[in-house]
């Protein structure tokens, strides 16, 4: 797949009424007329021509323009689900006069031409004037994971397109980063309930992560997790043990029950994956007799 930007202006005035970054078969030889209102970034091949015949050209508007910063959903990694979309805010700063806006995209890959991205809604899009040369643009990005391979969870590219009032966008692959991740779920039983004092339980649980191929969750093989246990009325939890997960992500814990408690699994993450804790499970260290 390869990354086509394409923007919109609206002459004379600090606002983009739409911009997007759709990807295209290697294939796709589309391109979109000025009279539409649209610029399109070339292919490689054209990208290359275009820096041999006209580097000069380019470097006057680059001194003229500047992307200064392109922040994607706060700065925080996305972390996407086994097959629900996801929306996150951006915001991208450029200097320059004559500047009506700038947008950013995200890609993951080995260049932005053979990269896979995504580009900004449409819809909510604004810019702001902060100063005479310095324009502030805001909107959405949607994430869809059903289009994304697993091993794309990575760090991405945060790209920027500014567009000057000529109307020619000046483009910036890589400003900064944005973590994509697989979202991570975890659960934890502590067994069996209630449980005489000084008897041994059993605390099992699994760990899973989206699979973005088969739009489901599956286990999460080999990583380590951490038993936590939290007596009743304490306000921490305390590292009991480390146990590592089977080849379908289950986990399996003996300890003694001493004492009344919470008792939880707690996994740290991996840069493809989030850091996840289980919701805790109170066990009752007595022998009770119900009535």
């Amino acid at each position: 797949m390869r990354i086509r930007a394409t923007v919109a202006a609206v002459s004379g005035a600090l606002a983009l009424s739409a911009l997007a970054v759709p990807t295209a078969q290697a294939d796709d030889s589309r391109s979109w007329s000025a009279d539409h209102g649209f610029t399109v970034l070339q292919s490689a091949q054209g990208d290359q021509a275009k820096r041999a015949s006209g580097a000069t050209a380019k470097a006057a508007k680059a001194a003229k323009v500047k992307i200064t910063s392109a922040v994607v959903n706060g700065g925080k990694p996305i972390v996407l689900a086994a097959n629900a979309k996801k929306t996150v805010s951006f915001s991208t700063t450029a200097t320059g006069s004559g500047l009506v806006g700038s947008a950013p995209f995200i890609w993951v890959g080995k260049s932005v031409n053979s990269g896979f991205g995504f580009g900004p809604n449409e819809k909510g899009f604004t810019c702001k004037g902060v100063n005479a040369t310095t324009t502030t643009c805001k909107g959405t990005i949607t994430l869809n994971p059903a289009k994304l391979k697993n091993a794309q969870a990575a760090n991405w590219h945060v790209g920027v397109v500014a567009v000057p009032e000529s109307g020619e966008e000046i483009q910036k692959d890589s400003v900064s980063r944005v973590k994509v991740q697989r979202l991570s779920k975890l659960t934890a039983n502590a067994s069996p309930e209630p449980v005489k004092k000084g008897k041994t339980i059993t605390v099992t649980g699994k760990l899973t992560r989206a699979n973005w191929e088969t739009k489901k969750y599956a286990g999460y093989a080999a990583q380590p997790v951490k038993l936590q246990f939290k007596k009743k009325g304490a306000k921490s939890y305390t590292t009991v043990k480390t146990v590592k997960t089977s080849s379908t992500g289950a986990l399996k814990a003996t300890v003694k029950a001493s004492v009344d408690g919470h008792w939880r699994y707690s996994f740290a993450g991996t840069a493809s994956t989030p850091a996840v804790t289980s919701g805790a499970d109170f066990l009752d260290a007595q022998l009770v007799v119900r009535r």
